[in-house]
């Protein structure tokens, strides 16, 4: 599976990395740091033309360049990406944060744990949930 991380914390992006390697996941992981790269990487534009297209994408909320907010709009309102899941991986605990997610069609919303232990058992969780038991389109189909 690959994954996509859209993440502008370097300690996130490597705590993220530590999580996959530690929880052994054999997923290919992704990673860009703020939203428009996020959309080039979807749309296969510029540097990321030979990228695969995402099984799955984490997405954090406060980014640089283009919102995550404007980045869940983006994919869930285009129906060649609509169908990647994506799973928001923020710091917010804001409720108008976990209802817009939704409204925008988020697949999931889950806060990030401050400590590494749970980090880690937060992202083997998810990997757990999207990769052993949700159903998921294959690649390429939207």
């Amino acid at each position: 599976m690959n994954v996509l991380l859209v993440e502008d914390d370097p300690g996130d992006v490597l705590l993220t990395r530590e999580a996959f390697e530690l929880n052994q996941v054999r997923n290919s992981l992704y990673v860009v740091n703020d939203g428009e790269q996020a959309m080039a990487f979807l749309r296969r534009q510029g540097e990321y033309t030979a990228m695969p297209r995402p099984d799955m994408m984490l997405l954090d909320l406060n980014l640089p360049r283009k919102d995550g907010r404007e980045v869940l709009s983006d994919v869930k309102g285009d129906p060649d990406l609509r169908s990647i899941p994506i799973v928001v991986l923020t710091t917010s605990e804001a409720e108008e944060d976990i209802l817009r997610s939704y409204r925008l069609h988020a697949n999931a919303y889950v806060t990030k744990p401050v400590d590494l232990h749970q980090f880690i058992r937060v992202v083997r969780q998810i990997d757990e949930f999207f990769v052993s038991v949700v159903k998921l389109p294959r690649s390429g189909q939207g």
